[in-house]
């Protein structure tokens, strides 16, 4: 599972590990840092990777509960769809499952990059979810 920071990654951590119940499979949760083709890979980008511990530290707190076997991982990659497809490729997960808010771009509903090459390059089942939408952001109001 791949988690942002936003408020849809709560839920999708529940799903996961309501989905795993009580069988003996593991949680992995990444968190990408996409880093800008003008820095090398493996720099060291400080905000980010505050941010990115920071959620992971949440998405552990919130999987706590459901003792499900819980690996954290922080990634670089110039694209976080492409990491997310290696990632499930290299540990042969079952699913990916995606957290997704509503947003806009030029004044329609977009996904973003991550998700659309998510859903067409996985290896597995993908589980795309999004919370409920706002009456506000369905008018324009953000």
């Amino acid at each position: 599972m791949s988690v942002e920071g936003y408020s849809s990654d709560q839920d999708a951590v529940e799903l996961a590990c309501e989905l795993i119940g009580g069988q003996k499979g593991a949680l992995y949760i990444v968190y990408v840092i996409e880093v800008e083709r003008s820095l090398p890979l493996d720099s060291e980008i400080v905000a980010a990777t505050a941010k990115g511990e920071e959620v992971l530290k949440a998405m552990e707190r919130i999987a706590d509960p459901f003792k499900c076997d819980v690996h954290a991982e922080m990634l670089q990659s110039r694209r976080a769809g492409l990491a997310i497809v290696q990632e499930a490729a290299e540990k042969q997960v079952d699913a990916i499952v995606l957290g997704a808010n509503y947003a806009t771009q030029y004044g329609s509903f977009s996904l973003g990059e991550t998700v659309p090459y998510v859903l067409s390059k996985a290896p597995c089942k993908v589980i795309l979810w999004r919370n409920a939408v706002s009456q506000d952001s369905v008018n324009g109001g953000g």
